[in-house]
C-alpha cells in the first residue's frame, strides 16, 4: 500500500500486479542478489571506516608527533583502499551480469507476449513507440529493480553508521542533520510530479522519433525516387528540436531536485566548520574530530538524498512500469484451447455460414460463406482488391476468428486445435516477400530449421534459383543482407516458394506468389508444385487467368460471398 500511495495515477491492485511480475523476474537470482548484498555491507563498512582512519591519523598520529600510530594506521588505510577497490570491481562485475539477466529477461518476456498478438494490434500501434517500450522503458523498470536494491541497503548502512558516528563525535553539531534531512523530503515530495509529468513527456517524443525511423529507413528507395529527402529532413529535424526542449526541460527539473539539497548540504557542512573551528581554536576540540565529522555530516546527507532519491526513481519508474503493463495487458486475440484436438492429416477445408469483418469498419468482408474445399484438390481463388482475400487467408491461420460461424479441416473446428500446429501445416507464400539478414540457406531453412543441406539444394534447384546461387560468391552460404534488397521481386518470390515447399505442409497457400515472375517460370514452378503437392490441397490466390487455368475448382469472392466459377 505504500507504493500504491507513492505512485499517484495507477489503480493500486494493477500497480501490486504489476510488482509481482516484476518480483517474477527477480526471484530467481536470490542468491546472487544476497552475496551482491553482502558485498554491498562490507564496501559500505569500509567507506565509513575511512573517515575515522583519518581522525586518528591527525589527532593520534600528526598532532600527537607518533610517527609509529602514524605508519600503522597510514598502513591501515592503504589495506582498507586496496580492499575496496578489489570489492568495488568484484561488485561492479557481478553487478551487471545479474542486471543484464535480469533486463533481458524481461525483454523476452514482453517479446513473447508481443508474438501472441493479431495483425490488427500491430496495424494500431507505430512501431517505433513499441521499440521504445521494448528498449527504454524495460531498461527503466529494470534499473530500478535491480539498482534501486542496492543503493538502498548501501545508502541505509551508510545513513545509520554516518549517523552514529556523527552523533559520537558531537551530539550538538548532529542537529544540522535533523534540520537538513526534513527540508530535503519536503524538497523533494513538491518536486516528485513534475519529474514524473516531464519523464513521461521524454518516453513519448523518442518513441515519435523511434517511429519515423522506423518508418522512413524502410522506405528510402521511395524517398528518393519522390524527391523528397529534404522533407524528411525537416521532419526528422522537427521531432529532434521537441525532443530536445523536452530533454532540456526535464534536466533542468531533475538538476533542481538535486541542487538545492545540494546547496543545503553546503551551507550545514560551512556551519558545521565555523562552530566546529571555533571549538578548535579555543582547544575545546580537535582537528582530526573535525574533518571527520564534516566527511560523516556529508556521508550522512548524501545517502538520505540517494534513498528520498528513489522516491524520484519510483515516479520515473512508474511512468515506464505503466507503459509495459499496457502492452502486457493486451490480450491476444486468439489462443490455443486448454486441451487441442489431434492435428488432421488430409487437407478438407469447408466454411460453413462464415461471416467477418475487421474492428471499426462498418461493412463486413465475409458474409455467412459456405464452401467445400476437398483434400488434395488444387483450388483457385480470384476476386477484386479488398474483396476479402487476404483475410479468409488470414481466417485459415487464425490470426483472427470469424464473428459468425467455423472454419473446419477435416471436420474438426480450427479453434480446437493447438494455434501452433496449425500454423505449421498451412504454408502462405504472398506478396509481401519477408527475407532476415543471414545466408540464402538460412532464409530458405527459416520455417523448418532442422533441414538438412540436401533438402535446402533440393527445393532450390525445384524453384528455380540454380541461377540466383551461381552469381552469389559462397552460393547457398552467401549474406543477403538487410531484406534481400540486392534481391529482385522474382528471386525474393522464388526464394519464398522454397522456403514453404521446405516446411512440407498440408495446405499451401499461394496468395499472387508468382505475380513478379514470368509466365514460363510460373508454369515451371506450379509444375513443381503440383508434383510435390499432388495428394495435399493447394490455394492458389491470383488475378491472372493463366495462374489459375489448370484448378480443380474456381472461386470468385466478391461482396462476401464465395461463388464458385465454372473451369477455364
Amino acid at each position: 500500500m505504500l507504493i500504491a500511495r507513492l505512485v499517484d495515477g495507477q489503480e493500486p491492485e494493477r500497480l501490486r500486479a504489476a510488482f509481482r511480475w516484476l518480483y517474477g523476474f527477480v526471484r530467481p537470482h536470490r542468491l546472487a542478489i544476497l552475496g551482491l548484498l553482502g558485498l554491498s555491507l562490507c564496501a559500505s563498512v569500509l567507506a565509513l571506516l575511512q573517515p575515522w582512519l583519518t581522525k586518528r591519523l591527525i589527532d593520534d598520529g600528526l598532532l600527537a608527533r607518533n610517527f609509529s600510530t602514524l605508519t600503522t594506521i597510514a598502513a591501515a588505510m592503504i589495506a582498507t583502499g586496496l580492499l575496496s577497490t578489489a570489492l568495488a570491481g568484484v561488485n561492479r562485475l557481478l553487478h551487471t551480469r545479474l542486471s543484464g539477466r535480469i533486463l533481458f529477461a524481461l525483454r523476452d518476456s514482453l517479446y513473447r507476449h508481443i508474438q501472441t498478438l493479431s495483425p490488427a494490434f500491430f496495424g494500431r500501434r507505430p512501431i517505433g513507440d513499441l521499440m521504445s517500450r521494448l528498449d527504454g522503458d524495460v531498461a527503466e523498470i529494470q534499473r530500478f529493480a535491480v539498482d534501486s536494491l542496492f543503493s538502498a541497503l548501501s545508502n541505509l548502512i551508510g545513513l545509520i553508521g554516518a549517523l552514529i558516528l556523527l552523533l559520537k563525535l558531537s551530539w550538538q553539531l548532529s542537529l544540522l542533520a535533523a534540520v537538513l534531512i526534513p527540508l530535503d523530503i519536503l524538497w523533494l515530495r513538491w518536486m516528485r510530479r513534475k519529474v514524473e509529468r516531464e519523464t513521461r513527456g521524454l518516453r513519448e517524443r523518442s518513441a515519435e522519433i523511434s517511429s519515423f525511423f522506423v518508418e522512413t529507413l524502410a522506405a528510402m528507395k521511395f524517398i528518393q525516387s519522390a524527391g523528397q529527402q529534404a522533407r524528411e529532413a525537416q521532419r526528422l529535424e522537427g521531432f529532434g528540436q521537441r525532443y530536445l526542449s523536452q530533454l532540456l526541460r526535464l534536466q533542468w527539473i531533475e538538476y533542481l531536485t538535486q541542487a538545492i539539497p545540494g546547496t543545503l548540504t553546503s551551507l550545514s557542512r560551512a556551519a558545521a566548520f565555523l562552530v566546529g573551528g571555533y571549538w578548535v581554536v579555543q582547544g575545546q576540540w580537535q582537528l582530526g574530530s573535525l574533518i571527520a565529522f564534516s566527511t560523516y555530516l556529508g556521508m550522512a546527507v548524501g545517502p538520505a538524498q540517494s534513498l528520498l532519491g528513489l522516491y524520484v526513481a519510483l515516479q520515473r519508474m512508474s511512468v515506464s512500469m505503466g507503459r509495459v503493463m499496457d502492452l502486457r495487458s493486451e490480450p491476444p486475440s486468439v489462443e490455443s484451447p486448454p486441451r487441442p484436438k489431434p492435428t488432421p492429416a488430409l487437407g478438407e477445408l469447408r466454411l460453413e455460414n462464415l461471416s467477418f469483418s475487421h474492428p471499426g469498419r462498418i461493412q463486413p468482408l465475409l458474409k455467412r460463406v459456405n464452401a467445400t474445399l476437398p483434400a488434395g484438390a488444387k483450388l483457385g481463388l480470384s476476386g477484386p482488391s479488398g474483396s476479402g482475400k487476404s483475410s479468409l487467408i488470414d481466417l485459415l491461420q487464425r490470426f483472427y476468428d470469424p464473428d459468425e460461424g467455423r472454419i473446419l479441416l477435416d471436420g474438426v473446428d480450427l479453434r480446437e486445435l493447438d494455434l501452433f500446429e496449425l500454423r505449421r501445416r498451412i504454408a502462405i507464400v504472398s506478396q509481401d516477400i519477408v527475407l532476415f539478414r543471414g545466408s540464402l540457406a538460412d532464409n530458405l531453412a527459416y520455417s523448418a530449421p532442422d533441414a538438412s543441406r540436401t533438402e535446402i539444394e533440393r527445393v532450390a534447384t525445384l524453384t528455380r534459383l540454380d541461377d540466383l546461387i551461381a552469381t552469389l560468391p559462397q552460393g547457398l552460404d552467401s549474406l543477403l543482407g538487410e531484406r534481400g534488397q540486392q534481391l529482385s521481386g522474382g528471386q525474393r518470390q522464388r526464394i519464398a516458394i522454397a522456403r514453404a515447399l521446405l516446411q512440407n505442409p498440408l495446405i499451401l497457400v499461394l496468395d499472387e506468389a508468382t505475380s513478379q515472375v514470368d509466365e514460363t517460370t510460373e508454369r515451371e514452378v506450379i509444375a513443381a508444385i503440383d508434383h510435390l503437392f499432388a495428394q495435399r490441397t493447394r490455394i492458389l490466390v491470383s488475378h491472372r487467368p493463366a495462374t489459375l487455368a489448370d484448378v480443380d475448382l474456381h472461386f470468385e469472392l466478391r461482396e462476401g460471398r464465395l461463388l464458385e466459377q465454372a473451369p477455364t
